[in-house]
């Protein structure tokens, strides 16, 4: 029997897992980049030990914890330095099975990227399904030149079949013919604003502000030493972590309207909302070039979609679930999301390790990854959302109000400041078939327990 073809729509972080999970489980994938290069929006990411397990699936977990930079303590702040509370990356580790890994995400896809064949990435087009397919006919994704036609949002994808083999459409103008692609599986990685998503569920409501907007940037590490922190101020946030590298990631952010920008330059912008606050923040902003700054407004989930899927479509991250950064989860549940999907089609591929019985197979599994994803992640969306908003105090009374109870939660010690991230953080990866399982499966498959919400989850 022929190889089953997968498309992939996006080359971000769930883009890519997604992938290579899926070559691991004997597709043939095709990823599709509308950019020119596989260059990652971002500048650090958060991998937390459920997303550390879930890339044990395609053998890249250890390659991730070997990134790990935070060793010792850490906690939130106050503008002026004033602790607050303080925790432990072994504290951390102890809860969880591990510690939470600031990555950069130039690494972190390198990482993916060095799991799939070569030729497997095409960027510079752009991926549109026309047809989600359906029991009795694959799914089919129109590729043109970025730019040229429809477009699949921030990650779509390239040039020649590199997989799923497709025909060529004439085209009046003379350009460059679209590629119609038919596979069995379309997984749509298009990010928060997705063409994939507002394509299938055309009245679904679309992500909406959630009242802050976000600067990220990575830097030298400043001469005079500094703990990892999230300091908390009115309306503000601020954050920094080293990396494994020897640099510095920073990010910010403050309740602002949607759609701003500084007139002058971003990091100008930074030196007047946080120039006056502790050590190591006016070093790192002396340090980073205006143009490393970046600055995106957040969006989140609004509602939760009907499903994550319809017909031979797939949505994974933001594409399905927009979340804020406050609990450092966007790139874990959609690390997540993709080795699920993965998992899931394997069982139900026909001629695959787990001996699929036919093409209605892939679509039931679709279902099941639905069933597998939908409520987990919209929890994970809400309480994000419930942090980010606490983010956003901006009175006196409700500030000092805030900073007393995360005074006394830290007296309470490591755990409850750690609670945040209960039943997120503890969650392991299902079974994947007995064929092809990790060769080093991890120890700790953790707890499914219901969390509570709480500051200071990690930096993202």
């Amino acid at each position: 029997m022929s190889q089953p073809r997968a498309v992939v729509i996006g080359a971000g972080i769930g883009g890519l897992t997604a992938a290579a999970a899926l070559h691991r489980h004997g597709w043939s994938v095709t990823v599709l980049e509308r950019g020119a290069a596989l260059e990652p929006v971002g500048a650090g990411i958060a991998l937390a030990p459920n997303a550390q397990r879930a890339l044990d699936v395609i053998g890249a977990g250890d390659d991730v914890r070997a990134m790990s930079a935070w060793q010792a303590g850490g906690g939130l702040r106050l503008p002026g330095g004033r602790w607050l509370s303080r925790t432990t990356s072994d504290a951390a580790a102890e809860r969880f099975g591990g510690p939470v890994v600031i990555a950069h995400r130039a690494a972190l896809v390198d990482l993916l990227r060095s799991r799939l064949p070569a030729g497997s990435v095409r960027t510079g087009v752009a991926g549109e399904v026309t047809d989600p397919g359906g029991p009795d006919r694959p799914a089919r994704v129109t590729v043109t030149a970025a730019g040229a036609g429809a477009a699949a949002g921030r990650d779509g994808g390239s040039s020649a079949p590199a997989g799923p083999t497709g025909t060529e459409a004439a085209s009046p103008s003379g350009a460059a013919p679209p590629a119609a692609l038919d596979a069995e599986l379309v997984v749509a990685a298009d990010g928060i604003h997705s063409a994939a998503r507002r394509a299938l569920f055309p009245d679904a409501p679309g992500p909406r502000y959630a009242g802050f907007t976000a600067w990220r940037f990575v830097a030298p590490t400043p001469e005079q030493p500094f703990e990892p922190h999230e300091t908390w101020g009115r309306g503000r946030l601020w954050g920094t972590v080293p990396l494994h590298d020897g640099r510095v990631y920073a990010f910010a952010t403050a309740a602002v309207p949607a759609g701003g920008r500084a007139a002058d330059d971003e990091r100008a912008e930074l030196l007047r909302l946080f120039g006056g606050w502790h050590h190591p923040v006016p070093a790192l902003l002396a340090a980073v070039p205006p143009g490393d700054v970046l600055r995106n407004d957040v969006y989140a989930a609004a509602t939760a979609l009907p499903a994550y899927h319809r017909g031979r479509v797939a949505l994974v991250g933001d594409a399905a679930h927009p979340m804020t950064p406050n609990l450092g989860q966007g790139g874990c549940q959609a690390v997540e999301d993709a080795v699920v999907l993965a998992l899931l089609t394997a069982r139900a591929t026909p001629g695959g390790l787990a001996g699929g019985t036919g093409p209605e197979d892939t679509v039931r599994a679709l279902a099941a990854y639905t069933e597998a994803r939908l409520d987990r992640t919209m929890d994970v969306v809400r309480r994000s959302g419930r942090v980010g908003r606490l983010t956003t105090w901006s009175s006196a009374p409700a500030c000092a109000l805030r900073s007393v109870l995360f005074a006394a939660a830290g007296k309470l010690g490591s755990r409850l400041v750690l609670r945040s991230l209960d039943g997120i953080a503890d969650w392991s990866p299902p079974r994947p078939p007995y064929a092809d399982r990790p060769r080093n499966p991890p120890a700790v498959r953790g707890r499914r327990d219901a969390g509570h919400e709480g500051p200071g989850a990690e930096p993202w």
